[in-house]
Order: structure tokens, then C-alpha cells, then sequence
């Protein structure tokens, strides 16, 4: 099975990732030797993805790695705020102050009646020449007040439709099986699986 760089500095990003992929060959940026920042400069989550997917398959390239990678962005879409914050959701309110972030979201929609929303993510995976998108959604509603764990982005402040709680209050194992990011995971794990038949059984073998 071929070994997957998740081309990420986020160390939340990567322990989240890494639960929903248990069995498949996952390696770090910090592990390939790459370091620094990738700038995001794409206005839609699918060319951040393809960014960030590319340059580390780059550099991997010249490392004389042969690695495929995958990259994911996600945001948080509010349907009365027309989809904002969307591709900015990590930069709402600044650089990166969760806490910032969602004080301007609940003062965006102060006194407005849909509070209707949904995160998505898209992830990016290259291998060689190969390049694919996967599309996750989650869908719930903005609370009026933080609920719940606010380690995390807007996840205190997200109602949640499946699990009827915030995001904030979930388990990781709730939260992954209904999230924006566990849905595009498993739609790249159909798609591995689908190149590789034996891989469920390979999994059983290796127990």
C-alpha cells in the first residue's frame, strides 16, 4: 500500500485524520522533512486543496519520494451571510483567533432568523499524474451562544443536525462519523479501496 504525506501542519487536522484512516501508511509533513508554510492563495476551497496537495507532491518529487499525498481545506458556509465565512473561515475576524472568529460570526448574525449552515471540506489527493477532489458536507445551524468545547474553530457554535448537540459537546467518534471531513475521508478511502480490492482483507491479515 502506498504511503500517504497528509500535507498539513495542523496537529488537531492530523490526529483527527489519522483516527479515520487507521490502517492505511499516513506520514507527516514533519516526517518527509518539509517545512515552512503553503500559501493559500486560491478563493475556493477545492484550489486551496489543490495548492496545498501539489506542492508537497512537488517536493516530494524531488526528494525522490514516491509518496501520493493528500490535502484537505473546509470551511464553515452560513447561508445568511451568503456562505461567508467559506474559503476565509480560519481568517474571519484576523489571522487565526478562533476566539475572534466567532464573536464576528455571532455579531454577523445578531437578530437574523436563519441561522441555517454547513461545513464542508474538500480533500485533494495526487498521486503521480493523478489528480482527485472529494466533497464532504455536514449541515446544522449557528447557536446564539458557545456550547461545549471551544478548542476548536466554530465547532462550540455549530448545531449539529445528526447528532442533535454542537459539535462542541461530541465526542471525536461522534463528531468524525458525521463531519464534513469524515464524509470526503471516506469517499477517498472508497475510492483507494476501489484501486486496491485486497485492502480490507490485507487489513484483517495484518491484525
Amino acid at each position: 500500500m502506498k504511503t500517504i504525506v497528509l500535507a498539513t501542519n495542523n496537529a488537531h487536522k492530523l490526529q483527527e485524520i489519522r483516527e479515520m484512516m487507521k490502517g492505511y501508511n499516513l506520514v507527516s509533513l514533519q516526517e518527509i522533512g518539509f517545512v515552512g508554510d503553503i500559501a493559500e492563495t486560491g478563493t475556493t476551497m477545492e484550489a486551496n486543496a489543490k495548492i496545498k496537495a501539489t506542492t508537497i507532491a512537488e517536493f516530494c518529487k524531488e526528494k525522490g519520494l514516491d509518496y501520493a499525498v493528500m490535502a484537505d481545506d473546509s470551511g464553515l458556509c452560513v447561508n445568511a451571510l451568503g456562505g461567508a465565512p467559506g474559503v476565509n473561515s480560519a481568517r474571519y475576524a484576523g489571522d487565526h483567533n478562533d476566539e475572534a472568529n466567532r464573536q464576528k460570526l455571532l455579531e454577523e448574525l445578531s437578530g437574523r432568523f436563519d441561522r441555517m449552515a454547513n461545513y464542508e471540506c474538500v480533500i485533494c489527493y495526487v498521486d503521480g499524474s493523478v489528480v482527485r477532489t472529494f466533497v464532504g458536507r455536514t449541515y446544522g445551524e449557528i447557536t446564539t451562544e458557545k456550547i461545549g468545547d471551544e478548542s476548536f474553530c466554530y465547532d462550540c457554535l455549530f448545531y449539529s443536525a445528526d447528532l442533535k448537540k454542537t459539535f462542541g459537546e461530541a465526542s471525536e467518534e461522534e463528531k468524525n462519523a458525521v463531519s464534513h471531513r469524515g464524509r470526503a475521508v471516506e469517499k477517498l478511502k472508497a475510492y483507494l479501496r476501489e484501486k486496491n480490492p485486497n485492502f480490507d482483507r490485507t487489513l484483517v491479515f495484518n491484525k
